[in-house]
């Protein structure tokens, strides 16, 4: 996985905050082989993160975190390596080798890294980006010590096992990534055309991070050894192991697993390396998939951690960010040449960017939205911004911050990347302080210094067919596409029985046993009902100073009137904007000014107001909440903005495989004159249509405390609760909310295959669906059970067929997705577009043997990941509210988790061959196939499928058989 690394995956606190305070004392008696210091709390008033850093003989770097809320333990490994440590000719190699490491090692199976854990209830992924690469997981806690097994394993034990064969097999599913990320998608060369003219050819930022898929290709099995040998060192890492462990026993496990890796070469570290340009360059690019065009503004800036840099994130969110801010006032509001706009301060080890990012509305030349921007520079020069802008970005951030330590998984993110790229875990006091020292002069200064009258690369990326939409003057950006070549890669089918060399060790360095079974204490939920009806669901829970809450209305898109779909979803946007008592700028200034987010949305069958605070400000938040909720504004101008910002929305989905067959699959599962046919948004059709006299009648109809919950979570009791809710009780009158009804599509006919085209795609989307049954069934969690060992994750049949075995995709998966009304069972997968039709049968043949060929360790499989995967699903306020929102949305007892252990634990192999049959049979599914009609239309006619059904991007006949 590629990802772009900003602070360290850490949103930083502000004035206020409670800071990680610690003292640095050397511990006597220090284990030989090691080097230790210990971090305590300075101050008992501060909030901290203890840990305990040492650094092993062999170089590497490890920090040790208690945290015994959850039986849980998280890994995280920084390598130093990133893009940046490439050169140019031999790109994408980091990339490349964060999807290796994850294959086998000298000591772990093929295919074990990603099956295992999965099975033992964890989760794990990896990432890179320029600057380095991290892998992740969190585990049960009895299985921690497997975990070390597989990390030092993947540290020291790898390299041998990367034959030809497997260099070969996984640059197939590097491609798939690339294509599915960049080539596929509307505006995905944007980053790769500005960082090659942004900085040099010999800099270290001038190529993507996924690199050249003809560097790759190129790639021979020496150049990709000598890079590991000189990166992926111990001495080169960073480890940081967080979460239910007892300090001594993890140092000795550490020093067993990890102590014997041999030290790297020395990695000269990068200094820093920002850049200016002598000029402005303006390019275009007519993208195949984009349906909206886009202006890009890049200006070079400076390294992260700079001074200059905290201004610079702070002066992105004062241009960009709120009704005041000058860009959105003249670009958005004024002008109305687009939805909405970004600015933002990307800063990185050696170099960092500033971005203006506008996507217009359809037709709008992006000449006037040049000049548009630099009106807004200019508003922004003469006026400035008020201290209460200001102070509304630092109280936001210190909400940031304790959301960003909410996980053991965010703290061992929090301690690796300030470790590995400030050089000590500490280093979070100054990065807040910098923050918190921010004042208007940093930032007006850092506009003029990097901003005003300076140059930078600028990208007009239009339509195809209508370049004339591009700036004046800008020079076509060269963009190379790929060609779909039928048999073009060359099938690799890698076996696990290879011969490598074996590292010698002091001890086998075979699977460990799992530790003792964690105890699982489900959180303690009560329950209340107000006068009014209003169900009221809570969890007390201390952890952090936050609150979380959501008020659920049902109803939703399931509400609307099918002609005028998108109603419920305006509704939501709308009653963001102001109300009686507060115009838009009004309301967001006091949210903003208390460091709350609140949000609303609708879904299929509900209208959800969210909301995330500090617990000092619960209370107000609710007030807010509450005005929010009773006093809409329903302002014109703001209904006929968010009507135009949702029809441009709707444009731009369009040229998205993935979101076209997502909105297709919707209108063949449920058949016409269903409403859950056409998305939650609505189509250009139905929205066109909708008037704010509409919306007020949805909003008086239906939003009613009789079919509505409250869900909280946090630090905050019960009382407290239901106080702070009685001005709602009193005010929020029921009313009578009528449902509609609807007759589903039938499953008894024969299925069919669809197909949509989108030209010149590089990968095909396969979407497989049939509905099943409405989400209160009995049969629900057999259902979900049931697929596990399906599509259910990296570990399962689909994953480990079409990626693992075949490398034709990124990834394969299987799901329930659950609706009141009916629900469905899918499958989808997105490969690339030359073995469409071969994926699509061994999709369809893995669904119809899997009812014989799932086993009764199968069985013992599935239970142990559900089981085991309990220990994840209490850790966060997130995760609680899901709790409360399953027992108010399905009729739940308040102990339904452990009523469903204790279902699933009597389950039997014919149980779930019973449900298998019944509900996950591919003759009873549809097929929907979104790519190159040139290249594969053709070849589809080859399976026993009949002629595919061709229809158009909103899922209309084109030719063949009706619906």
């Amino acid at each position: 996985m590629k990802i772009k690394m900003v602070k360290g995956f850490v949103a930083l606190a502000s004035a206020a905050l409670m800071m990680v305070a610690c003292t640095s004392t050397e511990r006597a008696g220090t284990k030989q082989g090691m080097t230790s210091d210990v971090k305590e709390q300075k101050d008992s008033s501060s909030f901290a993160i203890p840990y305990d850093k040492y650094t092993l003989d062999n170089g590497l770097k490890v920090i040790l975190h208690q945290d015994k809320s959850d039986p849980i333990v998280a890994i995280a490994t920084i390598f130093h390596v990133g893009s940046s440590s490439e050169e140019l000719g031999k790109t994408g190699f980091a990339h490349f080798f964060e999807h290796m490491a994850f294959n086998n090692s000298e000591n772990v199976p093929l295919g074990a890294n990603r099956k295992m854990i999965g099975e033992l209830g964890g989760t794990r992924n990896g990432g890179t980006w320029n600057d380095g690469t991290i892998y992740y997981e969190v585990v049960p806690k009895d299985a921690f010590e497997k975990l070390l097994w597989i990390d030092s394993d993947r540290m020291g034990y790898m390299i041998n096992t990367v034959t030809k064969d497997a260099l070969e097999r996984e640059k197939q599913v590097v491609k798939n990534e690339k294509r599915q990320r960049v080539d596929n998608r509307p505006y995905g060369h944007t980053g790769g055309v500005i960082s090659s003219h942004l900085y040099p050819k010999d800099h270290p930022y001038n190529w993507p991070v996924i690199g050249s898929l003809e560097d790759l290709q190129n790639a021979s099995l020496e150049d990709v050894k000598e890079f590991y040998a000189k990166y992926y060192g111990p001495n080169n890492a960073t480890l940081v192991i967080a979460g239910d462990i007892d300090i001594e026993e993890t140092k000795r496990l550490v020093k067993k697993w990890f102590g014997e890796i041999k030290k790297g070469q020395p990695v000269e570290k990068l200094e820093p390396r920002p850049v200016t340009l002598e000029k402005t360059i303006s390019l275009s690019h007519e993208d195949n998939f984009a349906k909206l065009p886009e202006l890009r503004l890049v200006f070079p800036t400076i390294e992260e951690y700079h001074k200059d840099s905290y201004a610079l994130d702070a002066l992105g969110e004062i241009l960009s960010r709120g009704k005041r801010a000058p860009l959105y006032k003249v670009i958005v509001e004024d002008k109305k040449l687009a939805p909405s706009v970004s600015a933002y301060n990307s800063s990185r080890e050696i170099a960092g960017e500033f971005t203006i990012r506008v996507r217009a509305n359809a037709g709008v030349d992006l000449d006037d939205v040049k000049v548009a921007i630099e009106e807004a520079l200019q508003k922004f020069e003469k006026e400035g911004f008020s201290d209460k802008d200001l102070q509304r970005i630092k109280v936001r951030q210190e909400t940031q911050f304790y959301n960003s330590i909410s996980s053991v998984l965010n703290k061992a993110f929090n301690l690796a990347t300030y470790n590995e790229y400030a050089g000590s875990p500490d280093y979070l006091q100054k990065d807040i302080a910098s923050i918190k020292a921010v004042t208007k002069d940093d930032i007006l200064a850092a506009y003029d210094k990097y901003i005003k009258n300076h140059h930078y690369v600028m990208t007009s990326f239009v339509p195809k067919g209508q370049i004339e939409l591009a700036v004046e003057g800008a020079q076509d950006a060269g963009v190379v596409e790929e060609e779909i070549v039928q048999g073009a890669e060359e099938e690799v089918v890698l076996s696990d029985t290879e011969d490598f060399p074996r590292t010698p060790s002091s001890f086998p360095r075979t699977e460990p046993p799992l530790g003792e079974a964690p105890l699982l204490t489900p959180p303690t939920v009560w329950r209340d009902e107000l006068a009014n009806g209003l169900k009221v669901l809570g969890i007390e829970h201390n952890e952090l100073p936050l609150v979380q809450f959501s008020l659920d209305i049902d109803g939703g898109h399931y509400l609307d009137q099918p002609d005028k779909s998108g109603v419920a979803y305006i509704l939501a946007e709308l009653m963001m904007e102001g109300t009686q008592r507060k115009t838009a700028e009004e309301l967001e200034d006091a949210i903003g000014l208390i460091g709350a987010d609140i949000y609303i949305s609708a879904d299929d069958e509900s209208m959800t107001i969210s909301a995330n605070t500090l617990s000092r400000n619960y209370k107000q938040t609710l007030a807010l909440v509450e005005e929010m909720l009773l006093e809409p504004r329903f302002d014109e101008e703001e209904f006929e903005r968010i009507k135009k910002r949702l029809l441009t929305y709707l444009k731009q989905r369009e040229g998205d495989a993935q979101s076209v067959a997502s909105v297709v699959s919707r209108k063949l599962l449920y058949g016409d004159g269903h409403i859950l046919a056409t998305p939650i948004s609505g189509t250009s059709e139905t929205v066109s249509r909708i008037t704010l006299d509409d919306v007020k009648d949805f909003y008086y109809k239906n939003v009613s405390p009789s079919v509505a919950a409250y869900h909280i979570v946090g630090d905050v009791n019960q009382n407290t609760v239901l106080e702070a809710l009685a001005s709602l009780e009193r005010s929020w009158k029921a009313k009578d909310v009528t449902w509609p009804s609807y007759e589903t599509k039938g499953t008894d006919s024969e299925p069919q295959l669809y197909f949509i085209d989108i030209p010149n795609a590089k990968q095909s989307v396969i979407a497989a669906g049939q509905l099943v049954f409405p989400g209160g069934h009995e049969d629900y969690n057999n259902l979900v059970y049931a697929n596990n060992r399906l599509g259910s994750g990296s570990s399962a049949r689909l994953f480990q067929l079409l990626r693992i075995q075949k490398g034709y995709t990124y990834g394969a998966y299987s799901y329930v997705s659950r609706r009141k009304s009916m629900s469905s069972f899918r499958a989808q997968t997105s490969v690339r577009a030359n073995v469409t039709k071969e994926s699509l049968e061994l999709l369809i043949n893995e669904i119809e043997r899997y009812k014989d060929s799932f086993t009764q360790e199968d069985l013992e499989t599935t239970k142990n990941i559900i089981l085991k995967r309990q220990t994840l699903e209490f850790e966060t306020l997130s995760n609680m509210l899901g709790i409360l929102s399953n027992i108010s949305s399905y009729d739940l007892p308040l102990n339904y988790l452990q009523l469903e252990q204790d279902e699933l634990t009597e389950l039997t192999l014919t149980d779930f061959k019973q449900t298998i049959e019944t509900y996950m049979s591919p003759e009873k599914m549809d097929y929907l196939i979104v790519g190159d009609a040139k290249t594969q239309l053709k070849r589809l006619e080859e399976l026993e499928m009949g002629k595919p059904i061709v229809l158009d991007i909103h899922g209309n006949i084109l030719l063949g058989k009706q619906l």
